[in-house]
């Protein structure tokens, strides 16, 4: 029987071996965390604490600046040190952080009251998880009680948890799955309570067979269904994840709620129980350190705010001949140009790779191979085209903001054209124009 999948796609070595049979491990805690303002998508948090305040773990630290917004706790007991620009991995730009420097073991601020999801209503455990700061732990750190509040007129039956982990090097959720299954899967019904939702899937590729076995099991008395997807990137998308699992296809320029479907990661739906059920605020999350370029690959939970330079001494330090650190993994991940880099919420992963030959760029030759493999159904070489021409309306009349910078195009050509890094620069400038042009 063939696996649901998505038109398009690429098959690039998933080197998931390095790390997926290490058990997950808390780390001890740091001497040091750097929280940053801007840890979600949309507007930065508002500081609450000054410097020489006395916090607790779990203490609200940064309070949400607007609708699109999350809160932000103190990760470590201790006292907060400053407040100052350090480094961001995802604004690859210096930018606000709340320092903290821990002066001994955990006093915990927990979120009262903790009880069992089902005993909540609904609108409780959206503000349960808004209080919580959650946010999409699977990189887009999109405030999680906003996806759960639709508007009124959109009428969702269907929750998705996405339990693909496509990218290449990254198998947190993989250890969550078999590791915390118990706490996932009542997570995963603690968002269909809140949605009032009868049905959930969770999609895992098939390249995952242990994971599929747990978490059949974990969700035998519930609603919640185990479909396995055939393993190909980026299965994890939204879109193309939606497709392949219900064949209802998200318009262009529109969300999941457009076809009644809400998306969550792995990740996120561990975050709602640990709010919910044992009153804990996002201050703590899963991480791949792995590699060619690590000493010892690893799967941890970590504080949020350490540096990932001390994340990587926890798996022995890097290799001499590392070329490039990533948060995240090769196909979507970010460069970072140092790796004393405070972590977010949306870190699952930092990846080192070692050095390799640089591949010389060609011009194109419409070979279309890059159009084969587009899961969004554009044709990359003449989205290039006209961004080479300066003809960005043309571009995005043709899809360009409909790219989900996956990397396939890049990944297929074969004359070695970086695409998806041209149509990043393509929509920073676009968005620059036409917002100069309303000044």
């Amino acid at each position: 029987m063939r696996l649901p999948t998505f038109r398009g796609g690429v098959h690039p070595p998933e080197k998931k071996e390095l790390s997926q049979d290490s058990h997950l491990s808390v780390l001890p805690l740091p001497e040091r965390v750097y929280v940053f303002l801007a840890n979600h998508a949309g507007i930065p948090a508002k500081p609450v604490v000054d410097v020489g305040d006395r916090v607790k773990t779990g203490q609200l630290i940064a309070e949400s600046g607007g609708f699109i917004s999350a809160n932000l706790h103190s990760p470590l007991t201790g006292e907060v040190k400053e407040i100052a620009k350090y480094f961001h991995p995802t604004l690859s730009k210096p930018d606000d952080a709340i320092v903290i420097e821990r002066s001994g073991d955990d006093e915990w601020e927990l979120l009262q009251p903790a009880k069992s999801y089902d005993q909540f209503e609904p609108e409780e455990i959206v503000q349960r998880i808004k209080d919580a700061g959650i946010v999409g732990l699977g990189g887009a750190m999109f405030p999680t009680s906003v996806k759960l509040s639709p508007p009124k007129e959109k009428k969702i039956d269907l929750l998705v948890i996405n339990g693909a982990e496509c990218e290449p090097y990254l198998t947190i959720d993989y250890r969550y799955m078999l590791e915390r299954s118990e706490g996932l899967v009542r997570g995963v019904l603690a968002i269909m309570r809140a949605l009032k939702v009868k049905d959930a899937i969770i999609g895992i590729e098939d390249n995952k067979p242990k994971a599929i076995e747990r978490m059949k099991e974990a969700t035998k008395s519930t609603s919640i269904q185990v479909k396995t997807l055939k393993t190909k990137y980026p299965q994890g998308a939204e879109k193309q994840l939606i497709y392949a699992l219900t064949k209802r296809k998200v318009p262009s320029g529109g969300l999941p709620l457009d076809v009644g479907v809400v998306v969550d990661n792995i990740g996120t739906a561990y975050a709602i129980y640990e709010a919910v059920e044992l009153g804990h605020p996002l201050v703590e999350r899963g991480v791949t350190i792995t590699g060619e370029g690590i000493r010892k690959p690893l799967n941890v939970v970590s504080r949020i705010g350490v540096m990932a330079e001390e994340l990587i001494g926890h798996g022995g330090g890097a290799q001499e001949t590392v070329e490039r650190a990533l948060f995240g993994g090769p196909m979507m991940g970010i460069t970072v140009p140092k790796t004393d880099v405070p972590t977010v919420k949306g870190t699952s992963g930092i990846t080192l790779l070692l050095k390799s030959e640089p591949l010389e760029e060609f011009p194109c030759i419409r070979c279309g191979k890059c159009t084969f493999v587009c899961p969004m159904n554009l044709q990359p070489f003449l989205l290039n085209l006209y961004g080479t021409n300066r003809l960005y309306d043309a571009q995005v009349e043709n899809g360009l903001m409909d790219c989900i910078e996956c990397g396939s195009c890049s990944f297929a050509c074969p004359a070695n054209i970086d695409l998806v890094k041209n149509f990043k620069l393509h929509k920073r400038v676009y968005r620059s124009l036409k917002g100069g042009a309303k000044k």
